[in-house]
C-alpha cells in the first residue's frame, strides 16, 4: 500500500530559529514502504525548493545524487530510477539552512520528524547517513530511546568502513552527496561511491 509521505509527516509550529521555514519540505511522493530497503538521509532542504530530490526536471539534488549512484556502478538516470532500486531519499532537517552549519538544537528538534519518517519503513535494511547532520540526527533518535550511540564521535574518514547497526538496519556514515560540493570534493566523491556500492550489495 502506497503512502503519501508529506501527509504522514508534518512539522507543527516550526519552533527552530536558525533555518528558513519558507524552504520547509517533506518528500511529496507516494511510496510503497515494503519496497524500500535503503534510506539515504542527507543534511537539509536546498536553498531553492526547485533543487529538491523530487522537484522534477533536473534539480541539483537529483543531478548530484544520480551521479553518485552512477559512480557506484548503478544504472540510473533519474531519481525515479534510484527509487526503483529501493532507495528512498530524504533530509535530516526539513527546512533550508541560513548559514554554513545547523544548530544542534535544530537537529534535535527535526530528528523528531525524521524518527516518524523512518518508522514508516519497517523493511529497511540500510541507512545511509550522508554527512554530520544526518549522523547527529540518528544518534539523537537513539539517545531519546535510551539506546546506544549509533555512530561514534570522530571524523567520517576515520569511522567509515566499520560496521554499525541501528535496530534492524546496517548504518553507513558517509559524506554529503546532495549539492554543489559533490562535484568539488573529488576524494569524498570516491568514498561516497564506495559506500553506496557496499550498501547496494547488501540489498540487491
Amino acid at each position: 500500500m502506497a503512502l503519501k509521505i508529506d501527509v504522514q509527516i508534518k512539522c507543527i509550529g516550526f519552533p527552530c530559529v536558525d533555518i528558513k521555514h519558507d524552504n520547509y519540505i517533506v518528500p511529496d511522493i507516494d511510496v510503497t514502504p515494503d519496497k524500500i530497503s535503503v534510506i539515504m538521509i542527507s543534511e537539509a532542504a536546498p536553498g531553492s525548493l526547485s533543487d529538491y530530490y523530487y522537484a522534477g526536471g533536473v534539480s541539483l539534488f537529483e543531478k548530484t545524487t544520480v551521479q553518485a549512484f552512477k559512480d557506484a556502478g548503478a544504472k540510473v538516470s533519474s531519481i525515479q530510477d534510484v527509487l526503483g532500486l529501493g532507495v528512498y531519499l530524504t533530509t535530516a532537517v526539513k527546512c533550508g539552512k541560513t548559514g554554513y552549519g545547523i544548530d544542534t538544537a535544530t537537529v534535535r528538534q527535526c530528528s523528531l520528524l525524521l524518527e516518524k519518517e523512518l518508522a514508516l519503513f519497517p523493511a529497511v535494511k540500510v541507512l545511509m547517513l550522508m554527512g554530520d547532520v544526518a549522523i547527529k540526527a540518528v544518534n539523537e533518535i537513539a539517545r531519546r530511546a535510551d539506546e546506544a550511540r549509533v555512530i561514534p564521535a570522530g571524523s567520517t574518514y576515520k569511522i567509515r568502513g566499520q560496521e554499525y547497526r541501528f535496530r534492524n538496519a546496517r548504518v553507513f556514515p558517509s559524506y554529503l552527496q546532495a549539492g554543489p560540493s559533490f562535484f568539488i570534493e573529488k576524494s569524498k566523491r570516491k568514498m561516497i561511491a564506495q559506500d553506496i556500492t557496499a550498501a547496494l550489495k547488501l540489498v540487491l
